[in-house]
Formats: structure tokens, sequence, C-alpha cells
């Protein structure tokens, strides 16, 4: 039976105020399942619970990542210009494509996979479905990177997601190194939600994807944060799957090298976690960046 604690809609996360306010402790657990609902070790349970995220090396294999890679290029050449869900750097090139899983089966088969499905239910204890789901493009020279922050701030101001009970899964498509943008994380700062300054402007979503600037912590908050918690910084060669939690500080650099760094970025919320009405924005966000549809996932039979 579900705690009323984590399914109430009661804002226990306030963001995007007037006024700097204190850090808040996290209320939820991190990790929601046992050993035996699922194929994480209880070590790897264990450490996802320190730290907020793991790593599983091998986690799609060469045979898939070829025909992932295939894919990019079919979806970037069939890209339509004027289609809202294809994010672009101010140069052109795409940066991120929203829903893959409908323009693509075979990159709506890899969500089932075992070594994807079956974590986020484990992680989640329960039932999941489709938050958000995004191929992120990091081509070499001109891809630009991700300033700190939290998903859970911007999931819970625009919305509307109750409480951290969501997980994200980046498979990585291309060997991450540390100079080509790979992801950087602050371990343990998942415990504690950092309130944000600065209200939500009307249809945010348009220039946020782009470059964050609501929702993003200060210099001060991140300095102290930094020295609390260190940074690690995620490498891996392809086919490596990074697990993190919906609240864990997180962002990466620019890629300046001429090696690109793409990934399959899969969000898992609850179906005991659903969307309500946004807590710091107007109007809620598309569907295609936050699924209000919380039926548990399932292989689409239409693909765009």
């Amino acid at each position: 039976m579900s705690d009323n604690r984590f399914t109430d809609t009661r804002d226990r996360y306030p963001t995007r105020l007037t006024e700097p306010s204190d850090p808040i402790p996290r209320e939820e657990p991190t990790v929601w399942g046992q050993e035996s609902a699922g194929p994480l070790f209880e070590t790897d349970l264990q450490s996802i619970e320190a730290n907020g995220y793991l790593v599983q090396r091998s986690a799609v294999d060469d045979n898939w990542l070829s025909t992932l890679r295939g894919e990019l290029n079919n979806i970037g050449a069939k890209a339509d210009p004027e289609d809202p869900r294809i994010i672009r750097e101010p140069g052109g090139s795409i940066r991120s494509v929203f829903q893959p899983h409908l323009f693509s089966d075979v990159i709506a088969e890899v969500v089932t996979l075992d070594t994807v499905l079956p974590v986020a239910r484990q992680l989640l204890g329960s039932d999941v479905y489709l938050h958000q789901a995004r191929i992120n493009l990091m081509p070499g020279f001109t891809g630009t990177g991700f300033y700190w922050h939290s998903d859970f701030e911007t999931w819970h101001a625009e919305d509307g997601m109750p409480a951290m009970r969501a997980v994200s899964c980046s498979i990585s498509l291309t060997d991450n190194f540390p100079y080509n943008g790979s992801l950087m994380v602050m371990p343990g700062s998942h415990k504690t939600f950092y309130p944000c300054v600065g209200a939500t402007p009307r249809n945010n979503h348009t220039s946020s994807l782009v470059k964050q600037e609501i929702g993003v912590p200060s210099q001060a908050t991140l300095t102290e944060a930094a020295a609390r918690y260190g940074i690690d910084q995620i490498t891996g060669p392809a086919g490596t799957a990074l697990w993190f939690d919906s609240n864990v500080m997180h962002g990466s650099g620019s890629n300046i090298t001429p090696f690109p760094r793409s990934n399959v970025f899969l969000v898992f919320n609850s179906v005991e976690n659903q969307l309500v009405a946004p807590y710091r924005a107007e109007t809620p966000r598309p569907e295609y960046l936050a699924a209000r549809d919380s039926q548990p996932f399932n292989i689409p039979s239409l693909v765009q």
C-alpha cells in the first residue's frame, strides 16, 4: 500500500521563488523496490540510494548500437523543420529529438529490454510509464552543454510531478570521454532539494530546451553543493547505461572535440506519481515533454 505522504499533491518542494530559500531535505526514498523485484543486486540498490546514480556497463550490445545509430541518421534526415519535437542548436544542428520511440519501433523496443524496463520498475517499486523520452546529440566541435540542474525541479514546477519517484536512464550510443561533454553529477545531492529563484515565463520550454536559465541554482548554491558532495564525471564505452535519480544535480560541458556524444534518454515515472497541475507555471508543458497519460509503457503500434 502506498504511503500517503508520497501520493498527495501538496507542494512540499516550493521553487521559482522571489527570494532565495533554504535547501529542503528530501522526504521520499530513492529506491522503492527490493533486490527480489528486479535484476539489480542489493549492492547496486545501495549504491544508487547513496549516490543518486548507477552505471551499468554493456546494457546495450553492439548489434543494438549499430541499429540505433542508423535510426539516428534516419530521424535526422526525415525531421520536419517545423516539428516542435526537434530541438536545434542556434547554428541549426539537431540538439534533441523528443518522443523518439514514436519515430522508431527500434527505439521503442529498446525501452523494453531486460536491462532497461525491469530496472525502472525495480527502482520505483511499481509499474512505470515514460514521462519523457529523447535523443540528445552533441556533435563534435559544435555540441553545447547542459547547465547544472535538477530535473525534478523542472518536472515539479512546470509539469506538476508531485514526488521524487522518477528515474532517468541515459544509454550512450557513442563513447563518453572526459573531454567530449560527458555528464557530471554531484553524488548524494539527490537527498536535498534546492529551490530556485525566478518566476516561470510563459512557454518557458521554447527557450529552456536550448539554454536553461530558469530553474537553475545560483552560483553560490552550486559552489556550496559541489563543496559538500563533490563532482563525479561519467565516462564509458558506447552501450553503457547511466541510471540517475530525478533530483540529482547534474550537467555537462560543451563538446569542442571531434568526437560526438549521443545518447538515448528515457525518463520513467511511477504510475503512482501521476502529474497534477503545474506547481509553478501557468499551463502544463506539451505532451512530448511531459506525458500525462500514465498507462504503463507498451510498445507503440504506430510509428510516424
